[in-house]
């Protein structure tokens, strides 16, 4: 009796799929690669052209002025109103909580440090991502017209200039402007909700605030919320140039947006408090 050979057997031929395996995984690799490549190129020239004064032309001027009111001045009412609302939420939570427990004095530190320095930032640079950033030319690309970008070079300068560049700045300044502004009022509101209106609670305030914001933590603050505003501003345009249009909800570059906000917040809390 003749024994049939086994498939595991060291002599079969490779299956197609398990041959075509690694060369998918091989091109996979190559893609991401290839499209984190472009994405650093083009924040890098887009952030050259930012602190070139050449740039900075009367149509370049008018177009980014323009780009800020719309993503800025039109949503800064009610994105201060809505966080405003959520603060005095989370701040009368937390100071009731604290006094109950008798824990008053850690109230102030605590609204400081989790609200001001982590919730507002993170949330004023997914709102921009949400409305601006992911809907960059959304619903008006032309898929006949649709080339796939690998490299810088293949843009051409008046299109940086012109399109890109004052897109960057607007989204950027839509993060700075919004995170800042809102982080203020959340300031007021707690000064509101531990002291009331009486102004002699303003010297231990300061103090405590003082206490928080030390140089380090200043510092990590300010370049937390920089690398936000590039990230919000680059990294979907960048998907939006490489990505054909289709009709899908999830717009480009919305995971990595989202991993890379994760990943700057994670190395932020690290950098604080390990």
């Amino acid at each position: 009796m003749r024994l049939s050979p086994s498939p595991y057997h060291s002599g079969m031929p490779a299956t197609p799929a398990t041959t075509h395996l690694p060369n998918h995984w091989l091109a996979v690799l190559q893609r991401q690669a290839s499209s984190w490549r472009f994405m650093l190129q083009l924040g890098a020239g887009i952030l050259v052209l930012a602190l070139s004064p050449s740039t900075y032309t009367p149509a370049f001027r008018t177009a980014t002025a323009r780009l800020m009111v719309v993503n800025t001045w039109q949503v800064l009412p009610w994105f201060t109103s809505l966080s405003a609302l959520l603060s005095q939420v989370l701040i009368r939570i937390v100071v009731v909580t604290a006094i109950s427990y008798g824990l008053s004095q850690y109230a102030l530190q605590m609204m400081v440090r989790v609200l001001v320095l982590e919730l507002i930032p993170l949330s004023a640079a997914m709102f921009v991502a949400l409305r601006s950033g992911l809907a960059y030319n959304a619903g008006a690309r032309n898929p006949a017209a649709f080339e796939h970008i690998t490299h810088l070079r293949q843009l051409s300068a008046q299109r940086l200039n012109t399109e890109l560049a004052p897109h960057v700045l607007a989204d950027a300044v839509a993060v700075l402007t919004l995170a800042m502004s809102s982080c203020a009022i959340a300031l007021v509101l707690t000064y509101l909700n531990v002291y009331g209106l009486s102004p002699w609670g303003l010297q231990g305030f300061t103090r405590t605030v003082g206490q928080v914001f030390d140089l380090t933590v200043s510092l990590g603050f300010l370049i937390k919320t920089l690398l936000f505003s590039f990230a919000v501003a680059v990294v979907p345009m960048a998907a939006s140039l490489q990505t054909p249009p289709s009709n899908s909800s999830m717009q480009p570059g919305a995971v990595r947006l989202f991993v890379i906000l994760l990943l700057v917040e994670a190395a932020s809390l690290m950098v604080k408090y390990v």
